[in-house]
């Protein structure tokens, strides 16, 4: 009896941590894959409203435009002119963009971008707004 008594106080002195792995890396792979991937256009924006938004979960590329007249392509800063071959070098084949207009960005920036881009190639681009309560 007191045999018995040995070895079942030399088993329990040991902590099995496979199942804890396993659930750690089932969660892992659940945070992963619910992630969402959402683009970013690297600068915080303050969009117009519009009550005739639609989301556009397709968008590759995301131009932003400042207050300032900066213009940044998926985070990083770009010459205005230089806006449409960078543009098209990051989409493939009939990838869409979508244009972040800053409230205080003139008119005449966001045309000129546009024209830059549709003289690169660039055919799906649409311009992204908050959509407002009808």
């Amino acid at each position: 009896m007191r045999r018995r008594r040995l070895i079942a106080e030399g088993e329990s002195g040991e902590v099995n941590l496979t199942p804890m792995l396993d659930v750690v890396f089932i969660m892992l792979i659940f945070f992963i894959v619910t992630t969402s991937f959402i683009k970013e256009s690297g600068i915080e924006i303050e969009r117009p409203e519009s009550s005739a938004a639609t989301p556009r979960p397709d968008a590759q590329v995301m131009v932003a435009l400042t207050g300032e007249g900066a213009v940044w392509v998926d985070g990083q800063p770009v010459d205005v002119h230089r806006v449409g071959p960078e543009v098209a070098g990051l989409i493939s084949g009939s990838g869409s963009v979508v244009i972040q207009a800053d409230r205080q960005a003139t008119t005449g920036l966001l045309v000129e971008v546009m024209d830059r881009l549709r003289e690169a190639g660039v055919e799906d681009v649409a311009v992204a707004a908050t959509r407002s309560a009808p």
